[in-house]
C-alpha cells in the first residue's frame, strides 16, 4: 500500500493519505492533490513525499480524491519554501499554499483543464523590428557589469550608486549577460512598490523585445497572477519583474536576482508570514548558486555592514551622466540646502526661500517637485474653543481631514484602520462651528500652490489619487511628458521615477520623523530624503533641493547636504554597535492583539516567564512586555515583547523551543499572537 504526505492550509503538520491503485503509478512529490478533510469538506494540498508506511493505523488513512499533474512543483522550490517557513517560524504548508498563485490554491472545478489552457495563452513577445538604442556605459558601470557577469556560483553584490548614476543600466546589462549565457536562463527583478512596475516593465519589453517578460504583484487579478506564475514556472517567461511576493515565483533556470531599492521597508511583509523578500532573495541566490545584486543609493545598514565586512562585494557608482552623455565630476548631484523655519517662518506652509525657488523654476519653464509625506488636507481638525481634536474612535491616532477632490463631502479619515465620517458642522463637544485644520497634507499644499501660481499646471500623487483608476499613473505620465509644472506627492513619488525635467525639489515636514521612537527612524528618514533629493537634476541640469526644518544643524541634515551616505552610515553603525542593536544583534518580536491591553500584556508576561526558563544563560534576552507605540488599532489593543540575541543560531534554537510553549499558554478569548523575526519596526 502506498501513501503520500500532504501539506494543507491548516495549522497542522503534513497529513498522511492513501493512494488508490490508479494513482500510484503517476503520483509524485510536488503534485497538488484533492483530499477529504472532515466529514464533507474537500481541500487542495501539496504532496511532499511518497511512502510505503503511514504514521497512523492504515485502516484510518483516507484515500486521495485526485492527484493533479498540472503543474508539478519542483523539489528546489519546495525546499526554498521550507527554508522560509523554518527561518520565520511558520508552518511549511502556510508558506507553500500562500506562495502559490490564487487559482492554483483552489480545488479545481469541472473546467479546470480548459481554464489552465486559457491561462497559458498569454501573448508571446514579438520583436519590434527596431533595436533599442543602448546607452554607452561609463567606465564605472562597465566595471560593475563585468564583475557581476564574471561571478561564479553564489555571489552577492551591493551596488551603491547615487541617484541618477545609472544603476538601472547596470541591472539591464547584467541581466542581458546572464540570459545570453544560457538559452533557458531566467532573471528575477524585485522592486518595492507596485507603481514602479509599469515603467520598468516597459523598459524591459523594449530592451528584451524578443523575450517574454511578466509582472507579479498583488495588483493583478487572480487570472493574471496565475498566468504569469505559470509562464515563469514553465520557462516561457525569461524575466520576472515584481514586488515582494515575486520572490516565491517558480523559476527553474534562475541565473540572476536583482533587488532594486534593497533598503526599502516594503520588502518586509507586515502580516501573515512576516518575511523579508530581500533576505529571501539572497537565500534563493545562494540555493541556486547564482549572483544577486542589491542596489540602492542608501543601502540598509545591514547590507552596508555586510559589504564592509567583505561578505558582499561592494560596487560603487559615484557619477551622473550629463545631458549629452559625458561624465560629470565625481559625486555630482543636486545641491541640498536646509531652510531654517525659525528664521523664515512659513506662510501657508511654504517659507520664502521655497517660494522663490519654485518661482524661478517656473520662470525657467522647468519642473518642480514638492514632497510632504502626509496625505489629505490636514493631519487633524481642531476646535480652538474647547480643545477637541478629530481622533479616530478605533485607533490611538487622529483622523485626518480630507477635502473632496470632486465636489463631494469633506471627510475625516483614519489612515490606519480606514474609519471615515463626514466632517461635523460643529464641534461635537462644545458646538463651536469654527473648526480649523491643523498642519498640512498633500491636498492643502496643492491648494496653496494653485493660489500662489494660478496659471501653473499642478498635479498630485498620493494613495488617495492612486485609488482612482489610473489617476496616479496618468499624472506621472504627464510629468514625464512635460505637461505638468509642479508635482505634489508623498513617498510614492520618491522611488525610482526618472523625472528628466525636475530641477527643484522642496521637502516639507521632514522633522516629524526625527523624533520617532524606533531606532531605525534616522536610517529611514535619510534614505527617504536622499531618494527625494535624487529626483532633481537627472537630465544634466543643475538640481536644487530645499528642506524646511527647525534643526538645520542636525547631523542627519548635514550628511544629507554633503550627499555623504558613507559618513552617515559610519555614525549610525557606531551607535548601533554601542547599543548592541542590529546588525550587531538579532531580534524577534512577539506581538499580541486582544480586546483589552491588560489581556495582551498578561499573555506576553506568561510567555516571557516560560521563555526565561528556556533561555540558554545570557545568550538570549527577553525584555518586558510593553504596549505598542500605537496601542489601539481597529478597536483592538496591542502589546509587544522583544527577544534579542548576539548570535542568530541561539536565537532560532530558542524560538523553536519557546514557540511550542507559547502555543500552550492560556490566552483570553479572541487573543491573537504573531512572531516577527528580524522586525523592521519596534
Amino acid at each position: 500500500m502506498s501513501f503520500v504526505r500532504v501539506l494543507l492550509d491548516l495549522p497542522l503538520p503534513a497529513l498522511d493519505y492513501r493512494l488508490t491503485p490508479e494513482q500510484q503509478p503517476v503520483a509524485r512529490a510536488g503534485m497538488r492533490c484533492v483530499v477529504p478533510v472532515g466529514p464533507h469538506r474537500m481541500m487542495l494540498g501539496v504532496v511532499i513525499a511518497l511512502t510505503q508506511q503511514s504514521s497512523i493505523e492504515e485502516r484510518r488513512v483516507r484515500p486521495v480524491r485526485a492527484v493533479l499533474d498540472d503543474p508539478v512543483l519542483t523539489h528546489e522550490w519546495l525546499q526554498f519554501c521550507r527554508f522560509a517557513a523554518d527561518y520565520y517560524h511558520h508552518g511549511w504548508a502556510e508558506v507553500v499554499l500562500t506562495a502559490l498563485p490564487p487559482l492554483l490554491r483552489q480545488v479545481p472545478g469541472p473546467r479546470a483543464r480548459a481554464r489552465m489552457a486559457q491561462l497559458r495563452r498569454a501573448p508571446r513577445p514579438t520583436a519590434t523590428g527596431v533595436a533599442a538604442q543602448l546607452p554607452t556605459l561609463r567606465e564605472e558601470q562597465r566595471r560593475a557589469v563585468d564583475a557581476i557577469a564574471q561571478a561564479q556560483g553564489f555571489a552577492p553584490f551591493l551596488l551603491h550608486g547615487i541617484t541618477g548614476s545609472g544603476k538601472t543600466e547596470v541591472y539591464l546589462n547584467a541581466i542581458a549577460a546572464a540570459l545570453a549565457s544560457d538559452p533557458l536562463a531566467q532573471a528575477l527583478w524585485l522592486v518595492p512598490e507596485i507603481n514602479l512596475t509599469p515603467q520598468f516593465e516597459t523598459t524591459l519589453q523594449i530592451r528584451f523585445a524578443h523575450l517574454q517578460v511578466v509582472s507579479l504583484h498583488s495588483g493583478l487579478s487572480a487570472s493574471e497572477r496565475t498566468s504569469a506564475w505559470l509562464a515563469a514556472h514553465e520557462g516561457r517567461a525569461r524575466i520576472v519583474l515584481g514586488t515582494r511576493l515575486a520572490v516565491f515565483a517558480s523559476l527553474p533556470r534562475l541565473r540572476i536576482v536583482v533587488v532594486d531599492e534593497e533598503h526599502d521597508a516594503s520588502f518586509k511583509a507586515s502580516d501573515g508570514v512576516r518575511y523579508s523578500a530581500r533576505d529571501l532573495a539572497i537565500k534563493r541566490a545562494q540555493l541556486e548558486r547564482t549572483a544577486v545584486v542589491l542596489g540602492s543609493a542608501t543601502p540598509s545598514l545591514e547590507s552596508w555592514h555586510q559589504a564592509l565586512s567583505g561578505r558582499y562585494t561592494l560596487l560603487s557608482l559615484v557619477q551622473r551622466p550629463t545631458a549629452v552623455g559625458a561624465t560629470a565630476p565625481a559625486l555630482q548631484g543636486p545641491s541640498v540646502q536646509t531652510i531654517d523655519v525659525r528664521q523664515h517662518p512659513p506662510q501657508a506652509g511654504l517659507a520664502a526661500p521655497l517660494r522663490a525657488a519654485l518661482a524661478d523654476a517656473l520662470a525657467r519653464h522647468e519642473q518642480a517637485l514638492v514632497f510632504i509625506n502626509r496625505r489629505g488636507y490636514a493631519p487633524v481638525l481642531a476646535c480652538d474653543a474647547c480643545g477637541w481634536l478629530s481622533d479616530c474612535p478605533n485607533c490611538s491616532a487622529h483622523a485626518a481631514f480630507h477635502r473632496s477632490d470632486q465636489g463631494g463631502q469633506a471627510t475625516l479619515r483614519c489612515h490606519h484602520c480606514g474609519w471615515s465620517r463626514r466632517v461635523p458642522r460643529a464641534c461635537p463637544t462644545c458646538g463651536n462651528q469654527d473648526l480649523k485644520p491643523v498642519g498640512q497634507g498633500t491636498q492643502r499644499v496643492e491648494e496653496t500652490l494653485r493660489q500662489a501660481w494660478p496659471t501653473a499646471r499642478i498635479g498630485r500623487v498620493d494613495r488617495d489619487s492612486a485609488r482612482r483608476t489610473r489617476s496616479a499613473q496618468d499624472t506621472l505620465q504627464r510629468v514625464h511628458a512635460g505637461e505638468l509644472d509642479v508635482l505634489v506627492g508623498t513617498q510614492m513619488i520618491a522611488k525610482g521615477h526618472d523625472f528628466r525635467g525636475v530641477s527643484v525639489v522642496c521637502v516639507l515636514n521632514a522633522d516629524a520623523q526625527l523624533v520617532a521612537s524606533d531606532f531605525r527612524a534616522p536610517e529611514r528618514l535619510f534614505a527617504l530624503l536622499m531618494q527625494v533629493a535624487g529626483r532633481a537634476g537627472r537630465a544634466g541640469q543643475a538640481g536644487q533641493v530645499l528642506v524646511q526644518t527647525r534643526f538645520p544643524e542636525h547631523p542627519l541634515y548635514l550628511a544629507l547636504a554633503r550627499g555623504d551616505y558613507g559618513q552617515f552610515a559610519r555614525e549610525q553603525l557606531a551607535q548601533r554597535r554601542a547599543a548592541r542593536m542590529p546588525p550587531f544583534s538579532h531580534q524577534a518580536l512577539l506581538t499580541a492583539t486582544a480586546g483589552t491591553l491588560q489581556e495582551a500584556l498578561q499573555f506576553l508576561a506568561s510567555c516571557r516567564a516560560s521563555g526565561r526558563r528556556l533561555a540558554p544563560g545570557d545568550q538570549v534576552v527577553l525584555y518586558d512586555p510593553v504596549p505598542m507605540p500605537m496601542a489601539r488599532l481597529a478597536s483592538e489593543l496591542r502589546a509587544q515583547l522583544l527577544v534579542e540575541a548576539a548570535q542568530r543560531t541561539p536565537l532560532h534554537a530558542f524560538l523553536d523551543a519557546w514557540l511550542s510553549e507559547v502555543r500552550q499558554v492560556k490566552a483570553a478569548r479572541g487573543l491573537r499572537w504573531q512572531i516577527d523575526v528580524d522586525p523592521m519596526a519596534i
